[in-house]
């Protein structure tokens, strides 16, 4: 779904990404993760095409997404911190974001808009949310249009434990479906039971991408975040 080949990007001399290389297939569920600046929100941007690509090649569902803009709509997105309309309700955010697809309700994807149960509060304005009933409004909209490709950012972050465990029940059922789901978190313990395969990066490198069943293997681990804990060990006994 998802073919990044030797991608590159720099601002001037810093180099964010470096010989990049990567194929995300259908059906998993895939967790970027690594430390703080060490590229993962640059990758994510590039993808989304908020970073131009100028060295490298990304496809997505086979195509170059170079000089393109129409292949986003197979693309559902949750920010870490969704930047809404301030004085809109939550009503007429969905709204305006539904008519800007021009997608007919019955095409629709609405079962997290239920299970948060956010049609009770349609009248309340955006600025007045939680930060966690933001991030059901981000998740909602991620998932709105029923795209083959899903980018989470920290999607459980600010979310209390019933909303997480019925958004991972979600991101397991579509990847069910043969949807590919990429997420970024910190939360590793969150998302034990949800994540199929680790892709770990450095310095703007790709260390490792691999399933966490052989991670698991290699590291004599059971759940995902004490083998992540037990690669960074070994990484850095390599240095």
């Amino acid at each position: 779904m998802i073919e990044i080949q030797n991608l590159t990007k720099s601002f001037k001399k810093f180099t964010a990404l470096e010989q990049v290389n990567l194929h995300l297939k259908k059906g998993e569920t895939i967790a970027l993760i690594g430390p703080n600046g060490c590229g993962k929100t640059t990758l994510i941007k590039c993808l989304l095409g908020l970073n131009v690509v100028e060295q490298g090649e990304i496809k997505i569902l086979g195509s170059s997404i170079k000089d393109q803009y129409d292949y986003r709509k197979n693309i559902g997105y949750m920010p870490q911190i969704g930047r809404y309309p301030e004085n809109m309700t939550i009503e007429q955010t969905i709204q305006l974001i539904k008519e800007s697809r021009n997608v007919k309700d019955q095409e629709l994807d609405f079962e997290l808009l239920e299970a948060f149960e956010l049609q009770k509060i349609y009248d309340k304005k955006m600025r007045t949310l939680s930060g966690g009933t933001r991030q059901k409004v981000s998740a909602v909209l991620a998932f709105l249009f029923n795209p083959p490709i899903i980018i989470l950012d920290e999607p459980t972050a600010g979310l209390d434990p019933l909303a997480s465990e019925i958004l991972k029940m979600k991101i397991l059922k579509e990847k069910e479906k043969g949807k590919l789901i990429l997420i970024t978190s910190h939360l590793l313990n969150d998302l034990d039971h949800v994540i199929s395969e680790i892709v770990f990066m450095n310095e703007g490198k790709v260390l490792t991408h691999q399933s966490v069943a052989e991670l698991s293997a290699q590291t004599g681990t059971a759940k995902v975040s004490d083998s992540i804990l037990t690669l960074l060990k070994n990484l850095k006994n390599h240095e």
